[in-house]
């Protein structure tokens, strides 16, 4: 038992203090006031709806002319409500957020083979395969292929040895063009997928 502990239990009031065991006591605050066990509970008032910024005060007499002319227009001119308030007030226009690889549950089955369609029509990346090549333009197409790979001999040559097979993936339209074109230049054929 800490000393400290000892010596506040000797010197704790006797009225506030009540011993519940040998080693252990208990203190109440002077301010403690024992609860009434026949009181009844007390009963908040709750407002009807939660308003997190508080009371507004009442709309004046202009948006309310406002609102009940809104309302009785049409459909169609409501609609473009939205759209000339945004270009007067010259607020951005809101962007769709992309859902690409997220998964939405059953509504993403539906609607996901248009926008597969989609995604295959727009492929940004590409990759460059090696068809065939002339057997006598075999070492200036090891030489080609090692220009735009970080491939050392050997590998160049155990690469174009198992024709067909890819050459580099995830290249850009314009670069598999140019590479297509050096290899094609050398005696060698091939597509980009």
């Amino acid at each position: 038992m800490r000393l400290s502990t000892l010596y506040r239990t000797v010197l704790a009031p006797v009225t506030l203090c009540r011993r519940t065991g040998p080693l252990q006591y208990r203190c109440f605050q002077p301010d403690f006031v024992p609860r009434d066990p026949k009181a009844k509970p007390t009963r908040y008032k709750y407002p009807e709806f939660y308003d997190p910024y508080g009371p507004r005060p009442p709309p004046s007499d202009k948006i309310v002319q406002l609102a009940e002319r809104i309302a009785s227009l049409p459909l169609e001119e409501r609609m473009q409500i939205g759209p000339a308030i945004r270009e007067k007030v010259m607020h951005p226009k809101l962007q769709p957020i992309s859902v690409e690889g997220i998964d939405l549950g059953p509504q993403s089955a539906r609607g996901g083979s248009s926008k597969a369609e989609e995604k295959k029509a727009e492929k940004t990346s590409f990759d460059i395969k090696l068809e065939k090549f002339d057997a006598g333009a075999k070492l200036k197409v090891i030489k080609e292929i090692r220009s735009f790979t970080d491939l050392g001999l050997k590998e160049a040559k155990d690469l174009v040895e198992k024709v067909p097979c890819v050459l580099k993936k995830q290249v850009t339209k314009d670069e598999a063009n140019s590479i297509i074109e050096k290899i094609k230049a050398v005696g060698g054929v091939a597509v980009m997928e």
